[in-house]
């Protein structure tokens, strides 16, 4: 795993690349559901592009402190009412 150096509130601090896999057990990458108050259904996930482990850092609890670069997929499907008419 490689180390790398990371911004974090302004500080840099030492961290190192976690490896990751999806959870196969739960399916994987989830969507939630969104129905919104126009009709419009919205199905939105994050997908992780990669995990640090930030070196002599820890949460109250004792567990490390990770930074977590991931990306947001949205799929929408809206009433024909709100579509663009050709």
């Amino acid at each position: 795993m490689a180390k790398r150096k990371v911004n974090i509130g302004g500080q840099i601090l030492d961290a190192e690349e976690i490896s990751f896999q999806p959870d196969s057990e739960n399916g994987g990458e989830q969507w939630s559901h969104y129905t919104l108050l126009d009709g419009t259904s919205l199905r939105v996930k994050a997908v992780l592009m990669n995990v640090l482990r930030i070196d002599n850092a820890y949460a109250p609890n004792g567990d490390p402190l990770y930074s977590v670069n991931s990306s947001i997929v949205v799929a929408s499907s809206s009433p024909e009412s709100l579509r663009k008419k050709e």
